[in-house]
């Protein structure tokens, strides 16, 4: 008997494709990465096998002063010659055990760093956090698939194109890339390390996207230090305004003084026996001004990646909307209609951004600056989602 045919509505679509690993880095800890590049390169080091193994050990005695490293390490960094490499960091003043050329390979030999021990004179200052961040990304970067086989000089290339790589992909070659390093650029883009070379421009490959440094021009570096300043000006005056009372006689005043609509409103929220708000929440919500969040950079991020995985967020908060307003009587706050919807762990900058975001795709509307406002707009009224009472808006015919 013949197999049925399937038409393309009845096929199984295929499984969309997986998300890219995230960035192994942020942009401060890619800071501390291309500090710890810039610290080796000015050692007194001749060779790239040098430079390659000091990079290894500066990450680990970037604390204590004390980089660890067995036998068995040094072999798997596949330098050229590596008794050459160890006297080079012995001749720039670094204390070497003659045990990790010469002794048991799965015994740990302490390499002292001088200029890392603890103190105010150290050359590369790094936090717990940050120091293990940065080591565990160099050595993902020195054994990655494209570059794991590699030479020595293409391993310290990748470390540094990548260090200098933003969250875009793309990167300019640093003056402090060693010379030694140029001839294995070519030998990056072969295997896909590099997914594009145009003079000292570069595109970092796909399959390695999770390595960028995240770099950062000057100038964005002082725009994210005036975000952040707008930021703490933001929470400064939130919380300068928390700490003004509204008495019961200011409420009543003000009251006295709004629509009939709106005091009807005001009334639902205040006495809703669901939420439960306290006096100076709703007060303080309807007669105060909203304070402003900047949105960082990172939140941004988070949203795109946000709304990619919730592609019925507007058809959901609008759907959330009409059923609260059944039992409550008012719309929900932005943080009543996101912990309704089981959207949990979401900054409030973020959590503005997916309102805000839903908002302008016409699935939900509000009465600004009104809180407690949100209800189903334009899209979701065309879709018959609707509040008892509201008329319908135009069907789409797209």
């Amino acid at each position: 008997m013949p197999k049925p045919a399937f038409s393309a509505e009845t096929a199984a679509a295929p499984p969309p494709p997986p998300a890219p690993p995230p960035f192994l880095l942020t942009p401060r800890q890619g800071e501390a990465a291309r500090e710890l590049l810039s610290y080796v390169v000015r050692l007194p080091l001749t060779t790239v096998d040098a430079q390659l193994l000091a990079v290894v050990v500066a990450i680990r005695a970037a604390r204590a002063g004390v980089g660890n490293l067995t036998g068995t390490d040094l072999r798997s960094l596949r330098l050229d010659d590596p008794q050459q490499a160890v006297g080079e960091l012995a001749a720039a003043g670094w204390q070497v055990p003659g045990s990790l050329l010469d002794g048991d390979p799965d015994t740990p030999a302490g390499i002292i760093v001088p200029e890392m021990a603890p103190g105010p004179d150290h050359a590369m200052p790094l936090g717990k956090g940050t120091r293990s961040k940065v080591s565990g990304w160099a050595m993902r970067t020195r054994i990655a698939k494209p570059v794991k086989k590699a030479s020595p000089a293409a391993r310290l290339a990748a470390l540094f194109l990548a260090a200098y790589c933003t969250d875009e992909l793309v990167g300019e070659a640093p003056d402090e890339l060693p010379v030694a390093c140029y001839p294995a650029v070519p030998v990056l883009l072969e295997k896909g390390f590099l997914a594009e070379v145009s003079g000292r421009t570069y595109r970092l490959g796909p399959a390695v996207r999770h390595l960028a440094g995240m770099f950062r021009t000057p100038e964005e570096v002082a725009e994210l230090a005036a975000e952040e300043a707008a930021r703490r000006a933001a929470r400064e005056a939130a919380a300068a305004a928390e700490l003004v009372e509204i008495t019961p006689a200011q409420w009543a005043e003000w009251k006295s003084g709004v629509s009939p609509a709106l005091l009807r409103h005001v009334e639902a929220v205040e006495q809703c026996a669901l939420c439960r708000g306290s006096f100076g929440r709703v007060a303080k919500a309807f007669m105060s001004a909203p304070s402003p969040v900047p949105a960082p950079r990172p939140a941004a991020g988070d949203y795109s990646t946000w709304r990619q995985a919730h592609p019925e967020c507007g058809r959901e908060a609008a759907e959330f909307t009409v059923a609260f307003r059944a039992e409550h009587g008012h719309g929900p706050s932005y943080g009543q209609l996101c912990k309704g919807l089981g959207w949990k762990k979401l900054s409030r900058s973020l959590r503005g951004l997916v309102v805000s975001g839903i908002l302008a795709d016409g699935w939900l509307a509000e009465t600004s600056p009104v809180p407690w406002t949100l209800r189903p707009g334009k899209a979701a009224q065309a879709q018959g989602i609707l509040l008892p009472g509201q008329p319908a808006a135009a069907r789409s015919t797209r």
